[in-house]
């Protein structure tokens, strides 16, 4: 999935915790002081032997982790949603570790957000918890993570998300016939040229889905395709990087793209940016940083946090004959997460169209940037 951001100095507040900073899809590591980060933590390192399912579980022994879902449904009576759902797992400290189901190790934040594509309508929620039986936890061995009611787990091959918020509930499963592809090299995915400035990250690219989608008490059965991000990690970015731009892809040839563009300060795009074309039969290609380029065409300013964010996006892959143009289905998508991880960052569902292969194609997705809020403070 992302690249975990380290430069957004914000504060959790979480039954009555106060953490170290947080970023979407990231939480700031601190350092002590000699640029070397606390060693009770894993490192990411190369040679990681990936194991299924078991790396759908947690790793506690590493200090960040997430689980992240996002995907377009199709609603029985034609409406057209995108959905986010994500789970953020964030150690404390690992030698405070004790037999206690009420020890505080971990603290747990969860995002979930619904576009609702031909409303024009942008809703999102947010969640924090320490862990704690029936408040919040992340299983090891098995996909199996909770934040009071928004769930995600296992069961017998399929995975069954479930969220609910202020009258919106959505309950779905997910199957993939493609197994899961690992990005980078190595067993690692990195993002800097430092010991450890890396994640192990791997992603479930499309899963047919299908569930229930109920507001305010009407349901409707939805379908659709879903992409599925697990990352776990410790350090990652590098002091001059301030935030990245990622893209997921799924193109109706049976083929998907990943990629990451890492922003340095002062607007260079950093050599530890990659990506990952997936084959139809599940094969993933690694892709170094001049392996594609990305141009942003359009400005969009947030009513909310006054981010200016670089929307539509021109995106060339040589290696694969690539010209694709991507355009949000929606402008305002949005999250302002005042109550969790306390900034601003840009999630939203996308369409696809242009060439591939030599051949028209067209698609849809994700994409998600952050860093460009870097100076919002909810309540200054």
């Amino acid at each position: 999935m992302r690249p975990m951001h380290a430069r957004l100095s914000v504060v959790i507040l979480a039954a009555g915790l106060t953490l170290p900073g947080a970023a979407p899809a990231a939480i700031q590591i601190a350092s002590t002081g000699d640029g070397l980060f606390e060693p009770e933590y894993r490192l990411a390192s190369p040679g990681y032997d990936y194991e299924f399912p078991r790396d759908h579980g947690s790793h506690p022994d590493y200090k960040l982790e997430w689980w992240y879902y996002t995907g377009h449904l199709a609603a029985e009576d034609g409406r057209a949603f995108g959905y986010e759902l994500t789970f953020f797992r964030i150690g404390m400290d690992q030698r405070s570790r004790n037999p206690s189901a009420w020890s505080v190790d971990d603290v747990h934040v969860a995002h979930f957000a619904l576009s609702d594509l031909d409303g024009a309508t942008f809703s999102f929620w947010e969640r924090v918890n320490r862990r704690g039986p029936g408040i919040a936890h992340a299983a090891e061995g098995t996909l199996d993570v909770r934040n009071e009611s928004w769930t995600a787990r296992l069961d017998e091959g399929v995975m069954r998300l479930r969220a609910y918020a202020n009258g919106i509930l959505l309950e779905l499963e997910l199957v993939s016939d493609k197994p899961p592809v690992v990005h980078g090299t190595d067993g690692i995915s990195r993002k800097g040229d430092g010991v450890g400035q890396a994640s192990h990250y791997y992603s479930m690219t499309r899963m047919e889905t299908s569930g229930l989608l109920s507001i305010q008490g009407e349901a409707v059965g939805v379908t659709g395709q879903s992409w599925m991000d697990h990352e776990f990690g410790t350090n990652q970015l590098a002091p001059d990087q301030v935030g990245w731009d990622w893209f997921s892809l799924q193109l109706d040839n049976g083929e998907e793209l990943m990629l990451y563009r890492l922003r340095q300060r002062g607007g260079a795009i950093d050599r530890n940016s990659s990506g990952t074309v997936v084959s139809e039969d599940g094969r993933g290609t690694h892709l170094r940083v001049d392996d594609f380029s990305v141009l942003s065409l359009r400005d969009w300013a947030s009513p909310k946090s006054e981010a200016v964010y670089r929307l539509d996006w021109a995106i060339e892959v040589p290696s694969t004959d690539a010209e694709l143009y991507i355009v949000p289905l929606m402008d305002d998508q949005e999250l302002v997460t005042t109550r969790s991880t306390g900034i601003a960052y840009w999630e939203g569902a996308v369409r696809v169209e242009g060439t591939w292969r030599g051949q028209p194609v067209a698609g849809r997705g994700y994409v998600e940037l952050t860093g460009y809020a870097e100076n919002y403070r909810p309540g200054v």
